[in-house]
């Protein structure tokens, strides 16, 4: 079973507002409230390529009973801890041109709620997966990754996405996935990329560290991932018209994981990753099955 960790999800209030302007009443032209955050990115597009996953996490108040409501509507399975304090966050995600996200803070997150989340993780069984991403909320500690992964059984798999120090503290533990943007890969070691010769070079670095699969996504020049087999294989973009980058990356390392849950075959699992990150690019909201499929006929 695959498990995915929202530690702040929220409810995604999408809206289009044409020339939008500060101090003045603006009126949008087209709306939708999704269910997200990172982990709930990724068990819904593993919905779609037909893998069942289960969405742990912290909800709170009306919010995130819509929120569960709204995921578990979709078909997965979800097993999140109420909080007794605040509601689960709103995010509004204006694009006028240019993308704007304003950002909620979300609930407060106690030290019984974490203990029964590493509670519920310490019951997983050798062979399941753990997708940990996004960002620590503000109220919980700085090792929480740490001990999240301290609460895992012997056996379990590790996939990782966050940025930087989040990133690097779980690379002991030998993540089989991290999936750091090129931007992210120059932050990381502090410098800046130019080839794509670099960005391998910086994945083998990353895998000297202790990860096993290092898929690094690049914008409009594609994805090179360094496999644990020792093996880089590249591929170029999806081709259509970029409409929203939000929720792409998740989609991807959902996409990778079903490809290679499905064939072993960690090409096909690039291939199949690079098609769901490139469908929800081109529409609003995450890809559907048919959008990922008709994506991944165009690659090469």
């Amino acid at each position: 079973m695959i498990y995915t960790i929202t530690l702040n999800p929220a409810l995604d209030y999408v809206i289009r507002v044409d020339g939008f302007q500060v101090g003045k009443i603006n009126r949008n032209t087209k709306e939708n409230i999704y269910c997200g955050g990172k982990g709930i990115n990724v068990s819904l597009i593993l919905r779609e390529l037909d893998i069942e996953s289960t969405a742990l996490g912290f909800i709170a108040g009306f919010t995130g009973k819509a929120l569960r409501e709204g995921i578990e509507g979709r078909g997965i399975r979800t097993d999140f801890i109420e909080t007794a304090e605040g509601m689960t966050r709103i995010n509004v995600k204006m694009n006028s041109g240019v993308e704007t996200e304003i950002n909620g803070r979300g609930p407060e997150i106690t030290s019984a709620d974490f203990a029964e989340l590493k509670e519920k993780l310490h019951r997983l069984q050798a062979g399941d997966i753990v997708v940990l991403s996004g960002s620590v909320p503000s109220c919980m500690h700085s090792d929480t990754y740490e001990q999240i992964i301290a609460s895992l059984p012997e056996g379990v798999h590790l996939v990782v996405d966050a940025e930087k120090n989040l990133l690097l503290k779980t690379l002991p533990h030998r993540p089989f996935l991290i999936k750091p943007n090129h931007l992210e890969l120059a932050e990381i070691f502090d410098t800046e990329i130019r080839s794509e010769e670099e960005i391998i070079h910086y994945a083998f670095e990353l895998q000297k560290k202790g990860a096993r699969n290092v898929l690094v996504s690049m914008a409009k020049d594609g994805a090179v991932l360094a496999a644990e087999n020792g093996e880089i294989y590249q591929l170029g973009v999806a081709r259509g018209t970029v409409v929203s980058s939000v929720g792409a990356g998740d989609s991807m390392v959902a996409g990778f994981l079903a490809g290679y849950l499905k064939t072993r075959d960690y090409a096909y699992a690039m291939k199949l990753g690079t098609a769901c990150g490139g469908a929800t690019a081109f529409h609003s909201g995450l890809a559907t099955k048919t959008q990922i499929m008709e994506t991944f006929n165009t690659l090469e």
